[in-house]
């Protein structure tokens, strides 16, 4: 598949994203010409980013999912960020064009992406064409957007009990999904990652709220009871 036949495809889901919202399609493929847009494929547990190197181009999800990574002091695996088909990842160190950041992202499944560039827009000098100016303006609300999410892992990490964690955890995937009952796109070792706890401690703890009446769940679908933290 190529690009165009790529974004002609996932049209609506681009259509959801912040940077592409309320474009027609005509003016989606000129602000992917501008973005200097990039199909690519990638096999389970490819990397497409290495830590240490620069980053040139963010990434679009259009199938599949990937994770942002870096390591501990320790050399544990935490997962920085899930991004699943119509989130974006990278933008930050593209903007910022960070030349040895710690962070290396891999594909957890089969996964197709946009490679989207910002050179058109940050150039020297500024751009005067009026699409580059908007699409600047809407990559930085897209920027506002991430720095929420990371507000949101911040808040699962500041706890101290792996309960209170999942608690946290477990609201904002309900909250995203807009009821009770939601399905998440992580591992158990790739969730215990996240948020920063002992795979086994994790699944003992999912078992115990499961055995309380807390959750419900099979595999990666789960369903909240009612919640209770701990004292």
């Amino acid at each position: 598949m190529d690009r165009d036949a790529a974004v002609r495809k996932y049209t609506k889901l681009l259509e959801n994203c912040t940077l592409f919202r309320g474009i027609s399609e005509a003016g989606l493929f000129d602000a992917l010409q501008l973005l200097r847009a990039e199909y690519k494929t990638y096999q389970k547990g490819m990397f497409l980013h290495h830590a240490g190197e620069p980053l040139k181009k963010f990434g679009f999800v259009l199938s599949g999912a990937v994770q942002a990574m870096t390591d501990d002091p320790d050399g544990n695996r935490m997962i920085m960020a899930n991004v699943i088909p119509g989130g974006t990842f990278g933008e930050s160190l593209c903007y910022l064009k960070i030349k040895d950041s710690p962070t290396y992202i891999r594909a957890s499944e089969h996964t197709e992406i946009l490679w989207l560039s910002l050179a058109e827009l940050y150039g020297e000098p500024a751009p005067q064409d009026a699409r580059a100016r908007d699409l600047r303006r809407r990559f930085t609300a897209m920027l506002a957007e991430r720095a929420l999410t990371m507000n949101r892992r911040i808040q699962v990490l500041s706890n101290i009990t792996i309960r209170d964690k999942l608690i946290t955890f477990f609201t904002h995937a309900a909250n995203r999904a807009g009821g009770r009952s939601f399905t998440i796109s992580m591992t158990r070792e790739d969730l215990a990652a996240y948020i920063g706890a002992n795979r086994a401690a994790m699944c003992r703890e999912l078992s115990k709220m499961r055995d309380e009446g807390l959750i419900e769940y099979r595999r990666n679908h789960f369903r909240i009871i009612k919640f209770e933290k701990n004292s």
